[in-house]
Parts: C-alpha cells; structure tokens; sequence
C-alpha cells in the first residue's frame, strides 16, 4: 500500500514502528498528501503541528494527558506546549532527522481524540 494514499482512518488503526537506518524522510509531496487527510494540522519549520483550543485548563489538561497516553503506547513522542485553554502538538522524527508515517499516524490518532 502507498503510505501517501491512506485515509485519517486507515491512518488512526495503523501503529507505529521503529525507524530503521533505512528509513527515508518523506518529502515535501508526501507530507502535504497525508496533511489532506489531517484536517488542522500544518507543515511548519519541519513538523506537523495543531493547536487545540478548549473551554477551560481541566480540559486543556485532559486533552494532554490523552496525547501523553498515545506517546507512550506508540513510542513515539511530540512536542507538547500548552496553557489554559490552549494545546499545541508537534511531530517530528527525529532519528530520520525529518518526518515519518509515525507522525503522522499519532496526529490521526490525536484527531480521533475529540
């Protein structure tokens, strides 16, 4: 299967999988096929980024323990910043020193969140 022709939901079930020395970041075509199906997120400075907004800090805070959850079940970690009722999350691989099908597989999974 073409990893660039994959549903939100086709990419939400997958999981994720180590980077080997082989594992080539995806270029810039990629990356903008696979957003298609990521409503929110954005290529920005080499990561795919969102920002969730919320109604107040107990939510904001739910929200990111839920992200931490699928971090620490895929193995595969973003950068998480957030305030009271704002939550930005962004991916990035950086054994390949770009971006993976795992990044974008946790922002699915994070989609599916809310």
């Amino acid at each position: 299967m073409n990893s660039t022709n994959v549903s939100h939901t086709e990419l939400a079930a997958r999981k994720c999988g180590p980077c080997s020395g082989s594992t080539r970041p995806k270029s810039e075509t990629e990356i903008l096929e696979h957003l298609k199906e990521l409503p929110g997120w954005r290529y920005e400075n080499g990561e795919i980024v969102k920002t969730f907004t919320f109604k107040n800090y107990a939510e904001t805070v739910s929200f990111v323990n839920a992200v931490v959850w699928i971090a620490v079940h895929e193995d595969h970690h973003p950068r998480i910043e957030f305030g009271y009722k704002t939550c930005s999350v962004r991916y990035s691989t950086h054994a390949i020193g770009g971006l993976s099908d795992n990044d974008f597989i946790c922002a699915a999974k994070i989609n599916r969140l809310l």
